[in-house]
């Protein structure tokens, strides 16, 4: 899990920012990335340490996210930022453009800038210093695996608050994701201004409604949306 950090440390690059993001499939709420930076003695101590069984956060129980958050919240030797891309920007410019924009901004929270990014998935246009991309980087880089836990487990606060904003649709169980409850929301009550109009889930239910008060022709619109996500752990 520190091969890419030694790596960079071994080309005389101190501040290593790891890159990811939580939210780019669900059909309502923000996407959320965040940045973090160990020390290079905070990353060897944490990685034997109290950190020893960090991982993708996909990976980890929501109890286990939530002790790792508490932990790299807290611990020395550790910067971190979050960047946060609206529901209007991902309509406006579409969840992968989003999704960069919300990392570009949580490099540029950073306190100090990185000398360098480890950066989850495909490269990423428009990050302010040379980065690496790493497919499945969060299981493989100690950094991204701390990034992905804070995106992770901010985003999850930010849907149960959500969820009290809006009850009827279960924000805080899925998180936003397209499961059978959520779709069936969506079908019985039609959107809020917490989803994602321009994902085809989202704009069905909403044709579905709709034609069933006769505001609209029925050409195109599906009769029935099967959910294909399931509930987030």
């Amino acid at each position: 899990m520190l091969r890419y950090e030694q790596e960079c440390w071994a080309r005389g690059r101190s501040r290593i920012a790891g890159v990811d993001e939580a939210g780019r499939g669900p059909l309502a709420g923000p996407v959320v990335a965040a940045a973090f930076v160990f020390s290079r003695e905070a990353a060897e101590t944490g990685f034997s340490g109290c950190l020893a069984n960090l991982n993708d956060s996909k990976q980890l129980t929501e109890s286990s996210r939530d002790h790792f958050f508490s932990i790299l919240t807290r611990i020395d030797g550790v910067q971190f930022g979050v960047g946060i891309s609206t529901v209007a920007e991902i309509d406006r410019f579409n969840i992968l453009q989003a999704t960069y924009l919300a990392m570009r901004r949580a490099v540029e929270a950073l306190p100090v800038p990185p000398d360098h990014i480890l950066v989850d998935g495909r490269p990423v246009l428009g990050l302010p210093v040379m980065s690496t991309a790493i497919v499945k980087g969060d299981s493989l880089s100690f950094s991204i695996a701390a990034a992905s836990v804070i995106a992770k487990v901010t985003r999850d606060h930010m849907m149960r608050a959500l969820a009290v904003r809006y009850p009827r649709y279960g924000f805080e169980k899925h998180k936003g994701y397209g499961t059978a409850q959520h779709i069936q929301a969506l079908l019985e009550f039609g959107p809020v201004d917490a989803h994602r109009q321009t994902f085809r889930p989202v704009r069905d239910a909403l044709g579905i409604r709709r034609r069933l008060r006769g505001e609209c022709p029925d050409e195109g619109i599906q009769l029935e949306i099967v959910p294909v996500q399931e509930a987030p752990r």
